[in-house]
């Protein structure tokens, strides 16, 4: 059945959302800070992981030697300007705060910070890409259920300190792998494997503006570079003709 594996994903973050709202009330507000410390510390990781594509083989030989970084570069830059000018961030935080308003009328927790944040996170990453791309072509959900697996276990860490909010990140999240799949349904291999790559390294970069916010070292506004994930194949592919 194409389109599962996004439904298994929805699914896995609504579960352990839930496990973290409620478990997460019994845990004292120093207990609760500690734990968005740890993660801040695990999207760095998991940052790090991203950026090796930087240096991955099948990115570097179609692309101008020394390119990698410039492409990188040029995604962000592009992405940056538009995400800025559109306001990405801003419309994501509006919709974070209807659904506040919607089904958290008390306010309590982090709602807004949770949905955003957690939505980036979830998106980020070639397996959102390349498991609904998967899907979409009947290949099978290995891919977004490995995702979902680790979004399950994310999700109750992350709602444990940050609330409903976090669960409210699964509608962003089945839209935009819907939206992959749809495009693995119509057309086929997409991207090619060196966009991907290219794709992955923005995200990396991307996580790691995700980390300083959780760690609060700095405020950066992720949500309006967003846009450079879709900037970087096109970018990549302009460097290849070279």
């Amino acid at each position: 059945m194409i389109g599962l594996g996004t439904v298994v994903n929805i699914f896995a973050i609504l579960i352990g959302s839930s496990i973290g709202v409620f478990a997460g009330a019994k845990f004292p507000e120093r207990t609760r800070n500690l734990v968005t410390d740890v993660l801040g510390f695990v999207v760095a990781v998991a940052a790090a992981d991203a950026l090796r594509s930087l240096w991955n083989e099948a990115f570097k030989s179609q692309v101008p030697r020394g390119w990698t970084l410039l492409t990188v570069l040029a995604a962000l830059l592009l992405g940056a300007i538009s995400g800025s000018m559109l306001k990405v961030e801003a419309k994501l935080e509006q919709v974070g705060e209807r659904l506040k308003q919607r089904f958290n009328r008390s306010g309590r927790g982090k709602f807004v910070e949770g949905f955003v944040s957690s939505s980036l996170l979830f998106v980020i990453g070639p397996l959102a890409i390349l498991g609904g791309i998967s899907d979409g072509m009947g290949n099978g959900h290995e891919q977004l259920i490995l995702k979902s697996t680790l979004d399950f276990f994310a999700s109750i860490a992350f709602a444990s300190t940050l609330g409903w909010g976090v669960a409210a990140s699964a509608l962003p999240v089945g839209v935009y792998q819907f939206i992959w799949t749809g495009l693995g349904f119509a057309l086929g291999n997409v991207l090619s494997d060196y966009q991907v790559q290219a794709m992955t390294a923005v995200g990396g970069v991307l996580l790691l503006g995700i980390s300083f916010r959780l760690l609060e070292i700095k405020m950066i506004h992720v949500g309006d570079l967003v846009p450079a994930l879709f900037f970087a194949p096109v970018v990549a592919l302009i460097a290849h003709q070279f």
